[in-house]
């Protein structure tokens, strides 16, 4: 891995407030893997044998119910950890996880990240911490949903991809409107409606190009504060 990967490594909630000496002991074996998009990484039911931290790229974790509907948990990218908690739950995934754009990510053994655990209490201090975050996420998307109309859901998401925080910015869809759609607890025909609705408030969307004419103005219509994060995670 580059100092690039190592920053962003370093940076992540899973590992905030761990020696780098254990950071490595538990990454420095692993070369970053390279996935192209519609590889499925895991199953439910599959022994959870690692978990997986993305260096770029996108990851799509969903549940299939009896009658084959799809429903979406969670979206993570780069920078961010998924599947820690299923190591020690049971020992298998509780969902399914497929790459939605072409990602690299760095692979990690559960049994050793187990075994560092035991010389490393931080490490499993931030595990927790990290679990948590995904949890408050699950817990305000559900709130969004009930709360927030179908315009308002797509705003706050468009926001949350914005680099900047006020003024015009131009932006790229990370992957298919309809997971968009699916994400947000929608149907894909209603996003498009919905879509539609944000054109007053200068959102011009071109297949996966979207034209903001003010961040700011569509922040306010989302109802998101200036002090709330700018990204999407789950």
């Amino acid at each position: 891995m580059d100092q690039v990967d190592w920053k962003l490594i370093k940076s992540a909630p899973l590992f905030d407030g761990v020696p780098d000496e254990a950071v490595m002991r538990l990454i420095g074996n692993h070369a970053p893997k390279s996935f192209n998009k519609g590889t499925v990484l895991f199953q439910k039911g599959d022994i959870a044998s690692a978990f997986y931290f993305i260096l770029d790229g996108w990851v799509k974790i969903y549940r299939i119910s009896p009658v084959g509907s799809e429903t979406v948990v969670g979206l993570f990218t780069r920078g961010e950890s998924f599947a820690e908690a299923a190591m020690f739950n049971g020992g298998q995934y509780p969902v399914d996880a497929e790459i939605v754009s072409p990602s690299r990510m760095l692979c990690i053994h559960a049994n050793t990240f187990r075994t560092l655990v035991h010389d490393e209490p931080d490490l499993a201090l931030a595990m927790l911490a990290s679990c948590s975050k995904h949890l408050k996420f699950l817990v305000e998307q559900l709130e969004q949903i009930k709360l927030l109309s179908a315009p308002r859901r797509i705003a706050d998401f468009l926001v949350g991809l914005c680099p900047a925080t006020s003024g015009p910015c131009k932006i790229t869809l990370p992957y298919e409107k309809s997971l968009i759609a699916n994400r947000l607890g929608m149907q894909p025909e209603s996003f498009s409606r919905a879509i539609t609705k944000l054109r007053p408030l200068g959102v011009v969307v071109e297949r996966e190009h979207v034209d903001i004419a003010d961040v700011t103005t569509l922040k306010q219509y989302a109802g998101r504060h200036d002090d709330e994060p700018g990204h999407n995670t789950l």
